[in-house]
Order: C-alpha cells, then structure tokens, then sequence
C-alpha cells in the first residue's frame, strides 16, 4: 500500500491511495464518524461539538433528515409533544404547537444543524463499515453520487441510520396480478390524488390509521386491515398528553397500575374498541411496548370515523387478483388503490460488518434499553431504542461523555 499524497485539515487527513493498481480516496477523520443524517446522527454531532469533538456524518440522501423530508406524508404531526420530542441542547422555539407539524420539525431540524454548525457529507451510501485490527479503526467506505468510492478512517464509528432506514414490502400472493397501484406509505403524500376511489390500507399502526383519517379528508373511501391486536389510546387525557401522564404515573406506580388506569380511561373516552374489530392485547399498553416494541395507537381522530363506517376494519388479506382482494374470513372486496403501512426496519446489518452489536434478523442491538448504546472498539448505536426522538437523546448524550474521556487522553497536550 502507497499513499502519494497527504492534506491536513482542521479534522481530517485526506490521503489518495494506490491499492493494487485502483485509486481510492482515503480520509483519516480524526473524531468519530457517524453513518446517517437524521435526526439521531445530528442529535450526536451536537452533543460531541459541545465537548469539543469534532465528527462527521454520512448521509446517502442529498439532504439531512432525508426520512422526514421525502418519506412523510403532508398531514403529519409529531405524534408526543413537542417538549418529549427535542434534541438535545436546542428546545423547539416558544412559538411552536405543543404538536409541530412535519414542516415545523423539518424547520427545526435545519435550525440545528445551521445553530450547531453540522455540515453532513451529502450522497454519501456507506456499502461497508469494517474494525480494522492491524491498525484498531473503523474503515468506512462510501459510494459517492456519481458511483465514486471514499473510505474513511475512524476510532469511533456512530451508527445513526435508525430503526426506520428501508421499508417493510410484505409478499402478498396476487400482488402482481393487482391492477391498481401498491404503494408503501413512504410514497404517500396526500389523500387528495385518492378522491372517490376504494383505497385498502394494510396495517393499522399510527401511520396507518392516520392515513385512514388523511383518506377521510380527502373524500376516499378506505378500509383497513387490521391482523393481529392493538392498543389505541386517546391521544391526551384531562387536557394533558396521554404520554405525558404516563410518564408522570411511572414515577410513583407500577407499570401494570399505570397500564390498568390507561386502559380504564381509554374506554370510559373512546368506547370498546372490540365491538369495531379492533382487539386488544391481554397485555397493556405499556407492558406490550416493552416487550415486543410496539407502539400503541394514539387516535387523533380515526376512530371516529370507524365508529361512523366511514372506514371499514378487514381481516388479513388471502390473495389478490384484478382489482379484488380475498380477506381470510373469506369476504371479497374491489380496491382501486393499495397503501402499505407496514413499517420499516433497520439496514445495520447489511453494510456493518463482522460486528456482534446488531442482531441479524431485525437490525437492532442485541442489548436492550438502556444498554444498547455501546459496543466494542468504539462502535456505538444511537436512535435505537424503540423509544422514539427522546430515545435518541439519551443514546447521544451518553456515547459523547463516553467519548469524551477517551479523545481527553489521546488529545492533552503531552508534557
């Protein structure tokens, strides 16, 4: 290996490398990398920028936060209040809705990055990251826009691509036979190119029933699937957000009291979800988040129209055909239009190697909360915890401190 030329900077050396006769680029960072753009790996940079660390991220899209700025509907508001919804460092500004819209965060998203001076590394698709031994750093390498191969060179690597980094596209039989458009949410913008037509929605996560509502709106006609059991919770409670108050409650009884009492407020305000078609599980809502990492269902207005059949609940889906679908109680029904809401899953495993941190089947870390933030030769995970914006700002807070001690010692000034 030859290296022909070296440029220092404020944080990198950038060096050109021959390697068996093939030019690639090679840039030695001196503080931690970080893989992803969003929210968690800003979230990191400005809690490192604070200690004076300083990082760079690596972001595929061409801009940050590229979930929220290309993959999110138009009428999509932060589902907890804004004040559980912060990074780190930098509250929403005063003037701000208890709920931000997608505009909002997006504004403040970009507020951060400018207040923080965080400059991402733009199109840049991380195809591998591997420990080095030999010389005990993380070697990234990236493929550029216009296909060009970087790698990069760190002792700490931040892995901040989320747990919502590809989309879930389940195999239906007679998918390819459906005459209509299939489409995951993710593509979805606006109810309003769905006028009078039948529109199917499988799944019936936030996303999903929000979508329902959004179809409402728009003078749709949706129906949703809805599998398996789940919790729908009225989004606030006495006036206070219902997330809110169950944070409050955890401070002074026991997760399955607080569940009881959930549960029990949850059907004096919004009925027996049952009668609808929309089960709950034996399990509270609490307890079922902490065991499985879903989600319970805040109803921001879907529920209503459930209740006035404006929206059908189906069972899971058999087959498709034409322009039919074959439930699995047997009743058949003629959809225009398909909207997957089925979710997203982490992409760690395809790009992370010889790593033991991430499990290989979901993409998550194998340890979980509050332990998941830290692996071995300065790899750590942040965004991670099934636990939302103010999951990640615990993780940044942490893996900074943790850095910290350790950039102390390589960087004091030696006597």
């Amino acid at each position: 290996m030859e290296y022909l030329k070296e440029v220092e900077g404020k944080s990198v050396h950038d060096y050109i490398e021959v390697n068996m006769g093939k030019m690639r680029r090679s840039i030695v960072v001196a503080g931690p990398v970080i893989v992803g753009g969003g929210p968690s790996g800003l979230a990191a940079a400005a809690c490192l920028k604070q200690k004076g660390i300083p990082s760079l991220i690596l972001e595929r899209a061409d801009c940050i936060a590229s979930m929220w700025q290309l993959k999110t509907y138009d009428r999509l508001c932060l589902h907890l209040p804004k004040q559980f919804c912060q990074l780190p460092l930098m509250p929403f500004p005063q003037n701000f809705p208890s709920y931000p819209t997608k505009q909002q965060f997006l504004a403040y998203l970009k507020a951060y990055a400018h207040h923080f001076d965080i400059k991402p590394a733009l199109s840049k698709t991380v195809v591998s990251a591997k420990f080095d031994h030999r010389c005990a750093c993380w070697r990234v390498k990236t493929q550029g826009f216009k296909k060009e191969e970087t790698e990069y060179v760190t002792q700490w690597l931040i892995v901040a691509t989320g747990e919502n980094a590809e989309e879930i596209v389940p195999q239906i039989e007679g998918m390819t036979e459906f005459e209509g458009p299939i489409l995951h949410t993710s593509s979805y913008k606006s109810g309003s190119m769905f006028c009078g037509k039948n529109v199917l929605v499988v799944g019936c996560g936030n996303s999903g029933m929000e979508v329902c509502l959004d179809l409402c709106n728009h003078n749709a006609r949706p129906s949703l699937v809805v599998r398996d059991t789940v919790h729908i919770l009225p989004q606030q409670m006495f006036g206070k957000s219902t997330f809110g108050l169950s944070m409050s409650l955890l401070k002074w009884f026991p997760i399955r009291i607080v569940d009881k009492f959930l549960l029990l407020m949850s059907h004096l305000i919004l009925g027996d979800t049952a009668q609808f078609g929309l089960n709950r599980p034996k399990i509270g809502p609490l307890e079922f988040k902490n065991l499985y990492g879903k989600t319970p269902v805040l109803d921001v207005g879907t529920l209503a129209h459930i209740k006035g059949g404006k929206i059908k609940v189906c069972r899971g889906i058999k087959q498709l055909a034409k322009h039919k679908v074959e439930f699995v109680d047997g009743k058949t029904e003629n959809f225009d239009v398909i909207i997957l809401a089925t979710g997203y899953k982490s992409n760690v495993p395809t790009w992370l190697k010889d790593s033991d941190m991430f499990c290989e089947k979901d993409g998550l870390p194998r340890k979980a909360f509050s332990n998941g933030w830290k692996g071995e030769n300065g790899l750590y995970a942040v965004g991670f915890t099934k636990r939302g914006l103010l999951g990640l700002s615990i993780d940044a807070n942490r893996i900074a401190e943790d850095i910290q001690h350790r950039w102390k010692a390589v960087n004091s000034p030696r006597v």
